[in-house]
């Protein structure tokens, strides 16, 4: 059995055209039909109907899905897995974390961690939440360190992965000013002119967390979306460019509301309180990354028991 069948298998279940999956796998259709046909001989029964059009899953594909997934998920991971064994001696933390955090919470959480121990090196990867997610799926990684809502769950907020909240943090609707101080772009009842917004995309944690907690309210307020990015420090600097109203991190844009740049341009209900957690991969591996886990979660600045 070849892994390339397993993820054409999966291509072809999303569309159930052959032509079509077979360009998504950048393959001819022959070929990709001849190594469709070699999975279900291995298997010993059709996985498709073909009589149908799209092609449908038989009963039997409809079981081996689930299992196609995990075998892939289970490959993508042993890279990972190996090098958490062959580092398990390793002083070094593998951290993945959001970009925001990276460049506000992350420099001082670590600082108040050194001055109860001395940490060894880190190796950081800064991304968008869907991706350090995918890094930690992969055991590349043994921490993630990303802003959470309760109403937002992602893939680590469930077994066998923990974690710990660490820090809290406030999304709150900010523009620029106007001549008389007052928010240039500010979020006001139906009726009035469309707001210009600035949004998250998908793949954002921090977009996830808005759909979840405002996004329906949002749909009865005059709103017209104006440009869309993954990282909340892009959105800023438009916000700053005054290009319209943007949630950003309290911890992203103290300083600009210390200084005026930017402003309040909403009432508090339409604020949205965040945890910052820390989650960790399944099974730890090493001294160091198990000594980290225990300071992160015990120590005096953080009292919260990890989930």
């Amino acid at each position: 059995m070849n892994l390339i069948w397993l993820e054409d298998f999966v291509a072809l279940a999303a569309t159930g055209n052959f032509s079509r999956a077979a360009e998504d796998r950048h393959s001819s259709q022959p070929a990709f039909s001849r190594r469709i046909r070699a999975l279900e001989e291995w298997v010993g029964a059709d996985l498709f109907d073909r009589s149908s059009q799209p092609a449908r899953l038989t009963e039997v594909g409809e079981w081996f899905a689930d299992i196609a997934q995990d075998l892939i998920a289970r490959v993508a991971r042993v890279p990972g897995e190996a090098k958490k064994v062959a580092e398990a001696g390793s002083d070094t933390l593998r951290i993945a974390s959001t970009h925001a955090l990276s460049f506000t919470f992350l420099p001082r959480w670590l600082r108040s961690l050194e001055s109860h121990t001395t940490l060894g090196p880190v190796q950081l990867i800064s991304d968008v939440l869907q991706r350090c997610e995918a890094l930690m799926l992969q055991s590349k990684v043994q921490f993630v360190l990303s802003h959470a809502h309760p109403q937002a769950r992602g893939a680590l907020d469930s077994e066998p992965y923990r974690s710990a909240r660490i820090g809290e943090d406030l999304l709150i609707a900010v523009s620029v000013p106007d001549e008389r101080g007052k928010a240039r772009h500010r979020l006001v009842r139906a009726g009035s002119t469309a707001v210009p917004v600035l949004q998250y995309t998908e793949e954002s944690g921090l977009g996830r967390i808005l759909r979840a907690v405002i996004g329906p309210r949002l749909e009865s307020v005059p709103v017209q979306a104006v440009f869309t990015a993954h990282l909340a420090s892009v959105l800023r600097t438009m916000a700053l460019d005054g290009r319209g109203l943007a949630w950003l991190p309290s911890t992203l844009v103290e300083e600009d509301l210390a200084q005026g740049r930017l402003v309040i341009s909403a009432s508090e209900d339409w604020n949205v309180p965040l945890e910052i957690r820390l989650y960790r991969d399944r099974d730890l591996l090493g001294n160091a990354a198990n000594a980290f886990w225990r300071l992160a979660v015990g120590g005096e600045w953080n009292s919260t028991t990890p989930r």
